[in-house]
């Protein structure tokens, strides 16, 4: 797969998430998905991606950068959200927040095998 291809088949994955559309999350992420070091399963992976959106119902991923390498692609993810209670330990409870987080990728027969994810935390704190 190509650095277009991959670009592509990520931009559907965003899609997918942004659409909430779990019957299809197993289109772009593998059985055993490994989430920062620890394998979570497909079933894992979409448990914790619903969490996401029943905490922040205004949830949406936008891609403000995105490198593709095959078979890994790196991505600076933007949110502008209104998180229910708290988030990531924080006592948010309803106020608009904005942050960003950078997360790395690594594609195997072009599904998601292995995600490393970093939030800035420190930027959703200094805006409560």
């Amino acid at each position: 797969m190509g650095r277009e291809e991959l670009a592509e088949l990520y931009r559907g994955y965003i899609g997918c998430l942004n659409a909430q559309d779990w019957a299809n999350l197993g289109r772009f992420v593998g059985e055993a998905v490994q989430y920062n070091g620890k394998t979570v399963g497909l079933s894992g992976y979409r448990r914790m991606l619903e969490g996401d959106f029943q905490a922040i119902p205004d949830l949406r991923f936008s891609i403000e950068l995105l490198v593709c390498e095959p078979p890994r692609v790196a991505a600076r993810l933007h949110f502008d959200c209104t998180p229910k209670g708290r988030l990531f330990g924080l006592p948010v409870n309803g106020k608009r927040v904005s942050f960003a987080e950078n997360v790395f990728y690594e594609f195997r027969d072009a599904h998601i095998c292995e995600v490393w994810s970093v939030i800035d935390k420190a930027e959703i704190a200094a805006q409560l």
